[in-house]
């Protein structure tokens, strides 16, 4: 238990170190790169500098967002508004980029966070630290520093230092602050990263404006992607079952005129009929199984998925903990999303291995698809993974992709939903 105490408190002293460092070197030049930089936008340098130093700023911010998840399990959203994939080149892009970072709520709550991490953070940060090199001080002294003070007495706190008496009382000192530390050194970190946390967390308007952006893209992924559905739906009905069953028509007027004529050649038209129609619902009923399959409303997403994974050319394993059924709506949009990561898997990925897991937990759906392919997935604008990633953004659901060259590939899920 002890070792465990001293362990921490030497832990937040030397982590109250390295972002005490941090804040006197990157946010003071950061700081200053960006005054300067906005300070030159009226003559147009700033419109190319700007954006170049607030991408610097926001990644140094990240950092730090990541380092109080690491340090103290702290968790801090990224607020940053998302930039348009279509922004243009050349000089116009560039001014639309930097109205665009200048506009984002986010920007300026950094910018005050450098100002307050360059002071009061700085002197949060190393109050830890403190704590634990000032006692070391006093160990100094009265191993025989306090000779060369003799004549001129330091003063260490309230302890004017200038014979070895005063210099033992020095140490009597500093390990009174040494238990100060033991006892607060993990706090006052913690209060740093509350600091650090309340200005670069997004507030509750930049939750709501992302909130907003978010439902209008996914709309329109959503109205997007069923106006494509009902074209699929469409050119498969009209390419084929419709022409199949115009085909059919018109043998059996044929086979009509020719029943008393020519019996022989109307059979012969009788059976080119009867394969005709068999084509007709064998495309039907896989017209029907592209819009909702059968399975999976009888049986529901388990079931429908372990079907999938039997018409699979290669191994495939299913690992299936679901002890109720979600919305039709999130079943559906989950089993075209695994069918699409066990699809190219299979094509792209060239694996002979592939195993999907399916479980619920914490209101969430989660997914994950692995095989043993050769890797190098990329969630691209125009790939199948993109695709995945906007059917599920309806529903308020992420897509994680791991997929190293060489492999192996892993897609995870993840759908908030509850079971019925």
């Amino acid at each position: 238990m002890m070792a465990t105490r001293i362990r921490g408190t030497f832990l937040a002293g030397v982590r109250g170190l390295a972002l005490t460092i941090m804040s006197l070197t990157a946010s003071v030049v950061l700081s200053t790169f960006t005054v300067v930089s906005l300070a030159l936008i009226p003559i147009g340098i700033g419109l190319f500098t700007t954006p170049v130093v607030l991408t610097a700023l926001r990644g140094y911010a990240d950092r730090r967002r990541l380092l109080v998840a690491k340090w103290s399990d702290a968790r801090i959203p990224v607020p940053y508004r998302r930039m348009p994939a279509d922004l243009r080149g050349g000089l116009v892009g560039q001014v639309e980029r930097c109205v665009l970072m200048l506009r984002d709520p986010a920007t300026w709550r950094d910018f005050l966070w450098l100002q307050v991490d360059m002071t009061a953070g700085c002197l949060s940060a190393f109050l830890p630290a403190a704590l634990l090199l000032y006692p070391l001080e006093s160990l100094v002294l009265a191993a025989g520093l306090w000779r060369v003070f003799e004549n001129d007495p330091y003063r260490y706190g309230p302890v004017p230092v200038d014979s070895q008496g005063t210099a033992l009382l020095a140490v009597a000192l500093g390990i009174a602050l040494f238990h100060v530390a033991m006892r607060y050194n993990p706090a006052l970190l913690r209060a740093h990263f509350t600091l650090t946390g309340s200005l670069l967390r997004p507030t509750h308007e930049m939750v709501l404006a992302r909130r907003i952006d978010h439902l209008t893209e996914t709309r329109h992924d959503a109205v997007g992607t069923s106006a494509a559905e009902l074209r699929r739906i469409e050119r498969d009905l009209h390419d084929g079952a419709q022409a199949r069953l115009v085909a059919m028509g018109m043998n059996l007027s044929t086979i009509e005129a020719l029943v008393e004529k020519d019996p022989a050649q109307a059979k012969k038209l009788l059976a080119i009929a009867r394969e005709s129609s068999a084509e007709a619902l064998t495309e039907l009923r896989d017209l029907v199984r592209g819009i909702h399959p059968p399975v999976l409303a009888e049986r529901g997403l388990g079931d429908a998925v372990r079907a999938l994974a039997l018409r699979l050319p290669v191994e495939t394993e299913v690992t299936v903990d679901l002890p109720g059924r979600v919305d039709a709506p999130v079943e559906s949009a989950a089993y075209f999303a695994v069918s699409e990561l066990l699809t190219n898997a299979v094509k792209h990925a060239e694996a002979d291995r592939i195993h999907a897991d399916m479980h619920h937990a914490d209101g969430m759906l989660r997914i994950s698809v692995t095989d043993n392919g050769h890797g190098g997935a990329d969630v691209g604008a125009g790939s199948g993974l993109s695709g995945v990633e906007r059917r599920l953004g309806t529903f308020d659901g992420v897509l994680a992709v791991s997929s190293p060259a060489g492999g192996p590939t892993m897609v995870t899920m993840e759908i908030p939903c509850e079971l019925s």
